[in-house]
């Protein structure tokens, strides 16, 4: 029996599934993400190794040396099966963690990463969240070459499939790439045999990497019945400003509210992230603030002003989820929030909670219209608590935005439009009765204080020249009344 079980008896003892040893640092236990208190004074790397005993074979001694991080199953003859990963932190200190709760799945040695995305991408799906092992991949040249390519030629996302042709979106149309070479997904990712698995087992996985010369991106692997597949969206290094968005009608005044709920809705695809990041931006340079996000995975990177702070939280990374992420934040003495989606009751409640109390959130939703957006978040909270929601919200929304996005009738790349609802008290009114139906109504009258109609947003691209009526027709709300604005205009 190797010495580190005692270690571990105590570990399970607390409640707790992991244990962190890094040689001259004080040893961490944790209890599913949540660190906890204990005192164990430092190890050196001689005491660390003594302590692990029979783990530490020759074999395994030699791959570390070799730069190697190892991934076992060490079987303990009374406490159960522990996950180990062994190796080297980059500052030359020897690391040992031991995870309760994972299935085996040995790990050969990989080859060198030329991406390290353990750093950005979160733990697979079948383990709980801050498993010991994240996801590390090598992304191989074929793979780079591929999103480089897609970059240059304008591309907003990639998508692989094993002995699939490679096909871009471009300005929203699907292309495929028939010069390119048929994927092998887990091969240009140089993906590892535990996480390999893991995918073909039904759980998919999460990440972004940077790749230099391209960009961030962001990726989704999954498994399909003709194996296994990639879904990249690519993003720009920084987030944009938003006079580089071209939005109809200016809300960057939004980001400069001292606190409530600002919503910017729409479809996957939409353009949401990137409109949330410019606002985000926006605050962090007019503002001297503490900027706190919860993404999944991290996209666009924030620059703050010498007077500003960024605290940038991955979800199953830095934070079990949104709603625990989001309850922590609270105790970070935030000024703005951004929360990539609004998923739960849970994460709404609080969202709203930290709105009430003086704290700006910016936080995105999948719904098609303003009023949708609020009925979606009412019908997500139970029967009994509703009306408590509707009050809430009545109180603490500021601004809806949902968007679309087209592609542009003349050249290339796509413009938005959008639907803007800002807070009066005769929006409140209806929220708080329930008269969500009539919010259009405010919309179109509330011109004069910066709120703009989905359909006269279309129109005005239209008669512009900017996009096709049939492109406007196709993501109206109301064809109907996209037509009678167009006709109006025409006499």
């Amino acid at each position: 029996m190797a010495r580190i079980d005692s270690i571990l008896s105590i570990v399970l003892q607390q409640g707790a599934n992991e244990l962190r040893v890094v040689a001259d640092r004080e040893p961490k236990m944790l209890a599913y993400g949540t660190l906890k208190k204990w005192s164990m004074p430092p190890m050196s790397e001689e005491i660390l190794r003594d302590l692990l005993g029979e783990i530490m074979t020759s074999e395994v001694e030699t791959r570390l040396a070799a730069g190697e991080r190892i991934e076992l199953e060490y079987a303990t003859s009374s406490l159960g099966t522990f996950h180990v990963t062994l190796a080297k932190e980059r500052a030359g200190a020897f690391e040992a963690r031991f995870f309760r709760g994972r299935a085996a799945s040995p790990a050969p040695p990989s080859p060198a990463p030329v991406v390290d995305a353990s750093a950005e991408g979160p733990a697979p799906p079948s383990r709980p969240p801050f498993a010991a092992a994240r996801p590390r991949f090598a992304v191989q040249r074929y793979l780079s070459d591929l999103v480089a390519r897609a970059v240059a030629m304008r591309a907003s996302d990639l998508h692989l499939g094993d002995g699939e042709t490679p096909v871009i979106r471009v300005d929203g149309k699907l292309r495929a790439l028939d010069d390119g070479a048929p994927a092998d997904v887990a091969e240009a990712f140089g993906m590892e045999p535990a996480d390999l698995a893991a995918v073909r087992a039904g759980h998919s996985i999460d990440i972004s990497l940077e790749l230099p010369g391209s960009g961030r991106i962001r990726v989704h692997l999954y498994a399909t019945d003709q194996g296994l597949a990639a879904a990249l969206r690519l993003l720009p290094p920084r987030a944009p400003s938003f006079a580089s968005l071209h939005m109809p009608v200016a809300f960057d005044d939004l980001a400069l509210l001292s606190h409530g709920l600002v919503l910017v809705c729409g479809a996957t695809g939409a353009g949401k992230s990137t409109t949330l990041a410019a606002l985000a931006q926006v605050a962090l340079q007019r503002r001297s603030i503490v900027l706190v996000t919860l993404e999944d995975p991290i996209e666009y990177e924030l620059a703050g002003s010498k007077g500003s702070i960024v605290r940038r939280r991955q979800i199953k990374r830095d934070a079990v989820d949104f709603a625990s992420g989001l309850r922590d934040a609270l105790r970070e003495d935030p000024d703005v929030l951004l929360v990539g989606e609004m998923r739960d009751p849970e994460t709404i409640a609080l969202a709203l909670t930290a709105a009430e109390t003086g704290h700006l959130v910016l936080a995105s939703l999948h719904s098609r219209s303003a009023a949708s957006a609020v009925d979606r978040i009412v019908d997500a909270s139970a029967p009994e608590r509703q009306q408590q929601i509707r009050i809430q919200l009545a109180e603490s929304l500021r601004a809806v935005v949902s968007q679309r996005l087209l592609p542009r009738a003349r050249g290339t790349g796509r413009v938005a439009a959008v639907e803007v609802l800002r807070m009066n008290h005769a929006v409140a009114s209806m929220i708080r009765e329930g008269k969500t139906a009539q919010i259009s109504h405010a919309i179109q009258a509330g011109r004069a204080e910066g709120m703009l109609s989905l359909e006269r947003s279309l129109a005005d691209r239209v008669r512009s020249g900017e996009v096709r009526l049939e492109d406007a027709r196709a993501v109206a709300n109301d064809p109907a009344s996209l037509t009678t604005l167009l006709e109006s205009t025409s006499r």
